[in-house]
C-alpha cells in the first residue's frame, strides 16, 4: 500500500535529507563568503584555493557545486606579498657569514646558477663577507671589453627577450605579450619641462619621442638571471636629464612569467632614466623583480627603493638639470651605471635612424660590452 511504501522509503528520505544539510551547511558558509570584504574574503578563499591547484586534479571539485570558485593563479601570485618577502630576503644578505661557512654557502650558488667566478674581480670566496656583497662583486677590468665599432652596447649580462622597432605604441616584454609604451615609461606631467612631451594620443605619444624627421623608437629587453653579473653599465654616450621612480610590485620577471601575466614590466618596480644621446631620445629603465627590491643609481642618491609604504599607481620625478648643471649628468659608453641585488630586467627605449640594424637573436645569451646594435 501506499502508506507501506512511505514507511519503507522513510529511511531513504531521512538519509539523503541528512546528505544534504553539509551541502546545505557549505552553501550557507561559501553564501556568506560573499558578503564579506575583499580582503577578508581573499584570507578565506586563499588555502582552499592553494589546495586546488596542490591536491590531485578535481579532489576540490565538489567545492565548485556549491558556489565556490578558485582564484586564478596570477591572482593568486599577485597576492603573494613579494615587496615583503624581498625585504627579508635584503635583510638576509646583509648578514655577515662566519668565515667556515662562506664557501659551502657561496659554493652551492655558484653550482645552482652557473656562476663563472674565474671573471670576477676577487675569486677567492672567504672575501665576500655576506651574500649581498657576493652578488655585487665585480670583474676584472679585462673580462668585459666594450665594443666601440657600434653605437649601442649590452648594459649588462643576459638574455635577449626581444628587440626591434616600437610598433602601435605597444612594447613586447617577450613575444606576444605586450605593454603600453606610456604606461610603462609613465603618464605625461604638466610641469614647464615635462620628461614627455604633451600628446592627444598614444600614437601622438610616441610619435613626439621621436624628436627628429626619418628616425624611429626602438626598444630591448634583457633579463639578467640570478647567475649573471649584477651591475649594469651605460649602453651607450648619453646624458640623463631625468629619473622616474615607479613603487610598485615585486613579481618574478622570469621569462616564464612574463609570458604569464600581462603587462608585468608596467606592475612591477622600476626605475625609468631618461635622455638624450647623439640620434635624440634615449631611455634605460631597471625593472624591480622578487628579491630584488634594492634598484641602485650609482649618482642618485635621493633613489630608494622597496619603501614598506607606497601608493599604487603613483611614480615620484627627479630632475638632474638644474641651474649649476643644465645639461644633465653626462654618460660614457661602458661606465658604471648602478646594481640590482639579484638580477632582474634592463628596458631600453630609444630614437634612432632608421637603418639602425640589431645584431641579435630573441633567446641569446650575451654579455656586458658586446654590441646590440649598429647603424
Amino acid at each position: 500500500t501506499m502508506c507501506q511504501s512511505e514507511a519503507r522509503r522513510g529511511p531513504e528520505l531521512r538519509a539523503a535529507k541528512w546528505l544534504h544539510f553539509p551541502q546545505l551547511a557549505l552553501r550557507r558558509r561559501l553564501g556568506q563568503l560573499s558578503c564579506m570584504s575583499r580582503p577578508a574574503l581573499k584570507l578565506r578563499s586563499w588555502p582552499l584555493t592553494v589546495l586546488y591547484y596542490l591536491l590531485p586534479f578535481g579532489a576540490l571539485r565538489p567545492l565548485s557545486r556549491v558556489g565556490w570558485r578558485p582564484v586564478s593563479r596570477v591572482a593568486l601570485y599577485k597576492s603573494v606579498p613579494t615587496r615583503l618577502l624581498s625585504r627579508a630576503w635584503g635583510r638576509l644578505n646583509q648578514v655577515e657569514l662566519p668565515h667556515w661557512l662562506r664557501r659551502p654557502v657561496y659554493s652551492l650558488y655558484i653550482w645552482t646558477f652557473g656562476v663563472n667566478m674565474k671573471e670576477a674581480a676577487v675569486e677567492d670566496l672567504h672575501h665576500y663577507r655576506n651574500l649581498s656583497e657576493f652578488f655585487r662583486r665585480k670583474l676584472k677590468p679585462q673580462a668585459r671589453p666594450v665594443c666601440g665599432l657600434h653605437s649601442v652596447i649590452s648594459p649588462s649580462d643576459g638574455k635577449i627577450l626581444n628587440f626591434g622597432q616600437v610598433k602601435n605604441c605597444e612594447v613586447e616584454q617577450v613575444k606576444g605579450v605586450t605593454y603600453s609604451l606610456e604606461s610603462f615609461l609613465g603618464p605625461r606631467t604638466g610641469t614647464d619641462d615635462p620628461p614627455f612631451p604633451t600628446a592627444s594620443s598614444c600614437e601622438s605619444f610616441k610619435q613626439q619621442l621621436v624628436t627628429r624627421a626619418g628616425n624611429e623608437l626602438y626598444h630591448c629587453v634583457i633579463y639578467l638571471a640570478p647567475g649573471d653579473y649584477h651591475c649594469f653599465h651605460s649602453p651607450t654616450d648619453w646624458t640623463v636629464s631625468h629619473r622616474r621612480h615607479f613603487p610598485g610590485s615585486l613579481m618574478s620577471v622570469n621569462p616564464g612569467m612574463a609570458r604569464w601575466i600581462k603587462e608585468l614590466f608596467c606592475h612591477n618596480e622600476r626605475v625609468v632614466l631618461t635622455g638624450d644621446w647623439k640620434h635624440g631620445f634615449f631611455s634605460l629603465t631597471a625593472v624591480g623583480a622578487t628579491n630584488v627590491g634594492s634598484i641602485r643609481i650609482y649618482f642618485d642618491r635621493n633613489l630608494h627603493t622597496n619603501s614598506p609604504r607606497y601608493s599604487k599607481g603613483s611614480y615620484n620625478d627627479f630632475s638632474f638639470v638644474t641651474h649649476a648643471n643644465k645639461e644633465g649628468i653626462p654618460m660614457r659608453k661602458g661606465e658604471h651605471l648602478g646594481e640590482f641585488n639579484l638580477g632582474s630586467t634592463i628596458v631600453l627605449i630609444f630614437e634612432a635612424p632608421k637603418d639602425f640594424d640589431f645584431k641579435l637573436k630573441p633567446g641569446q645569451k650575451i654579455r656586458f660590452g658586446e654590441a646590440l646594435g649598429s647603424l
